[in-house]
Formats: C-alpha cells, structure tokens, sequence
C-alpha cells in the first residue's frame, strides 16, 4: 500500500486544514480534545462545535450527498480524522448517531427513514443512544429479553437496557428487541428505533470510579414507537445488530485512536520531565507503547482496505478492536508508572468530589474500553472460530 497522499488526496488535506483552522478558534480551541464517547467535559461547548462542523456537513462527510453529506470515500474519512487528531479538536458528541446508527441506516433503513432522521442527526437536532445490553445480555447479546408487542400501529415496548451510554441525553435509543414470542438466541429479534422523551421511558445513572455518570440504565414499561420505525426486517434485525457493532468496531474509532498517538507524545514529554525516562523499564514500556499504536495504524489501514474491497467489515474487526483496547488500558497504567507517587493523587473540590487530569482519566476509562463494543474474550473467540477457523467454544 502507498501511504502517500495522490494529488487529489493532498488538495483535501489542505481543505480540511484550512477549514479546522479558521474554524478551531476560541473556546473551541480552549478545549482541545478532552471529553469522548462516554465523557461529558466540556458538554455545551462541544456541543455547539458539532453544529459547526454539521453547518459545513463534516458531521456525515461519508453519507450520500442526497442525504446531505459529503460523499467521501474512505480515503478523504481517513485524512480527515487523521487532520481532526492532529488539531486536537473536540471529541464528538454525535458518536452514537453518526457513526453507529447512520451507517446502520444508510445500510439498511428505507429512504423516508433516512430522510427522517439523517438531517437531525447532522445539525444536531436530535442525538442518539444505544439500546443493546442487559443485565442478563451483556456479551451474549443475543439473549436479549426486552420485548416489544404490536399494537395497531405502534410497538409496545418493555425491558430493561443497562450501560446505555448518555441515555440522558439522547433523544432516540436504537433498541435491539425480542418481536417473536417464545423465539430464541439471535432469532425472532428486531431493530426498533424509540424515543426518549415519552411516560414508558425512565433512565437511572450509574455512578463510576471517575466520579461521573455518563452510563445509565434504562427501563422501558409499555414505551411506544411508531410501527414503521423498525430498521430491516422485522424478526431479522440480528444481522442489522451487528452490522452496527461492525461500525463500532472498527471505523466509528478511527479518529479515537488517531488521538492515541498524541497521548501517547503527551506521556513521553511528561516522563522526560520528571526523569521517569532515566527508568529502563519505563523507557522500554513507552517504547513498547509506541511500536504498539505503529501497529494499530497499520492494522486500521489493512482493516479499511477489508471494507474497501469488500463493502462490510467481517470477523476481522475483532482484531482491530481487541488491539487497540488492550494497547489503551496498558497505556493508562503506563501513565500511571510516569507519574509515580503522583498518580496517587487528585484534585478534591472540598465536597467530595474530584478533577481527574488527563492522564488519570485515560487510566481509569480505558478499564471499561475491553468490555464495551464486544468483550476481549468474546473478541478472541470471534477471532479463533471465524478468522481462524478453531472449533467453536464449548456451549
């Protein structure tokens, strides 16, 4: 593969450059890249940074432009997530819409679904959250237990969803629900699309080690959606399901794990200057962590290449993923080796609660990256039965 930009490709990347530039100014700039996926720093500035980036269609760059986006090929996605890193911009706010739910749509969805809702996801109307897990269907998905009945026009739905990313926040849940009474395992599933803000819907934090709540779960009693809002086929939305954890396995995080690279430069300059590099075995670690992201830029590249060829990410997006979040929790304890004694410490407001710095929050966020988007053992059995062929685990 030739890494180097076409002239076409190079003209983009001085595009976007400019366009980051005379746009990344202000309170945005002051921002830089703190928050994520499952983070509310910096929330309401973020939040007016993803209109920006709606206003000049950057949020659904890769839709079809008769959806409003940009038309980009994977070549443009990627430039453009690699310049967003490199500018330290804000971490999106619009993950779960534009970069889970859309593709799903745009994959699957009928062409009044997609006019529906891709416009209020890319002027950021209306945001989205992810209705998947339960506590009895974490990594084994599909026992999924929420049920959802028809009734005349509308499907009634009722069940409990656990660690639902900013359910609190989110106008829309794409809910993953049993329509087949007495099915099982992954049939008789469909992909319902509810919202929020209704009398069935009740959302209760969960409170983490960080101190923040940005998971919630959620219970749905006799909530209701509009018959049409199913995604696919009804009794099929297993395989739609998991064309969006495909998404989020493998390109939703490009631009996540483009900004590991510079967290990774952030540590290195933090070691030098306490002399924490003088240590061998720190100096190795850090070395080890370089090589690492080296090889998950590689990977990533490969996997795109997969998509290219292909049109879907297969089994081989578990590689990807199971990668980059081992890579990312070694990191936060690597952080946590430069700092030394000081990684025992934290800023305390007086009431009890505390600021976490950077590093600390990579440290402990990075604890829940192997378990969300597909648990590491599930990704290794993923890998050994699918990619490599192994006997399937005993059930």
């Amino acid at each position: 593969m030739d890494f180097r930009d076409s002239p076409a490709e190079a003209d983009f990347r001085d595009e976007v450059r400019t366009w980051l530039s005379e746009h990344l100014v202000g309170e945005f700039a002051e921002l830089g890249s703190r928050g994520g996926p499952a983070d509310e720093r910096g929330w309401d500035v973020r939040i007016e940074w993803e209109r920006t980036l709606g206003r000049d269609r950057w949020v659904g760059c890769s839709w079809p432009v008769e959806y409003g986006g940009r038309g980009l090929d994977f070549s443009q996605q990627v430039i453009f997530n690699e310049e967003y890193a490199k500018a330290n911009a804000p971490a999106r706010v619009s993950f779960f819409g534009e970069g889970l739910f859309a593709p799903t749509l745009i994959a699957y969805g009928t062409d009044e679904q997609k006019r529906r809702f891709l416009p209020k996801i890319q002027s950021v109307d209306e945001l989205w959250c992810q209705g998947y897990s339960e506590p009895n269907a974490g990594s084994d998905l599909s026992n999924v237990q929420t049920k959802a009945v028809l009734d005349g026009d509308e499907w009634v739905v009722t069940g409990q969803k656990v660690w639902t990313t900013l359910a609190h926040r989110a106008d829309w849940c794409f809910v993953v629900a049993r329509t087949e009474a007495g099915s099982q395992s992954h049939r008789g599933l469909s992909y319902l699309l509810v919202p929020m803000d209704q009398p069935g819907v009740e959302i209760r934090p969960l409170r983490q080690m960080t101190g923040s709540a940005e998971f919630n779960e959620v219970y749905f009693d006799e909530a209701r959606t509009s018959a049409d809002l199913v995604l696919g086929d009804v009794n099929d939305g297993w395989k739609v399901a998991m064309a969006t954890l495909g998404f989020e396995r493998g390109t939703a995080f490009l631009s996540q794990q483009l900004a590991f690279q510079r967290e990774l430069a952030e540590i290195i300059a933090v070691a030098q200057s306490k002399g924490s590099s003088r240590d061998a075995t720190i100096r190795q670690e850090l070395a080890d962590s370089y090589i690492g992201v080296q090889i998950m830029k590689f990977n990533g590249m490969r996997m795109l290449t997969d998509l290219v060829k292909k049109g879907v990410l297969g089994p081989s997006s578990s590689i990807g993923k199971l990668f980059w979040s081992n890579w990312h929790r070694t990191l936060g304890e690597r952080a946590m080796d430069v700092l030394g004694t000081d990684g025992l410490l934290v800023a305390n407001e007086g009431s009890g609660a505390y600021e976490l710095d950077e590093f600390h929050q990579i440290f402990m966020t990075s604890r829940a990256e192997t378990i969300y988007a597909g648990a590491s053992e599930i990704q290794r059995n993923i890998i050994g039965e699918r990619v490599l062929g192994l006997p399937r685990e005993p059930r």
